[in-house]
């Protein structure tokens, strides 16, 4: 397992920017701008994790501006946490005998949510390419939210 980013939602995307690459001191390291999707993702890094930011896109901080925004407070601001893991089927499984419900299977062989005790989204996404699909994950429903 590796760290990869923190994502909050920002409501002012250039005050975000100001505040933490002019004030704070983190660097822009990667840009995505979803024109169907109505969203920019920003990723930005310290500086002294800058290197491994650009070549191994972690550990990094995740800005989700959505176009349509809306107010967000009381914690929905914070995104989640993402971790990569080297099979996402097998982890899942792991998980799941340990009791830990799985709140968005990984039907796409790619990617996962579950939540912590205190109801924080972990994004869990696989390594490299996505797994083939398979069931039984291929056809299990979301639990909750994530």
């Amino acid at each position: 397992m590796r760290y990869l980013h923190t994502m909050i939602r920002v409501n002012n995307l250039e005050k975000s920017l100001e505040f933490y690459c002019d004030k704070l001191g983190l660097i822009e390291v990667k840009r995505f701008e979803s024109e169907e999707g109505r969203f920019t993702l920003i990723y930005l890094a310290a500086p002294l994790d800058k290197n491994n930011a650009e070549k191994i896109e972690a550990p990094t901080l995740e800005l989700t501006f959505n176009w349509d925004t809306e107010e967000y407070d009381g914690g929905r601001n914070f995104g989640h946490l993402a971790y990569e893991v080297d099979n996402i089927y097998e982890y899942c499984q792991k998980l799941i005998d340990t009791g830990v419900i799985i709140s968005r299977p990984p039907r796409d062989g790619h990617m996962a949510f579950i939540r912590s005790p205190d109801n924080i989204s972990i994004e869990l996404l696989q390594k490299d390419s996505p797994l083939e699909k398979i069931e039984p994950w291929l056809s299990m429903e979301n639990t909750g939210v994530w």
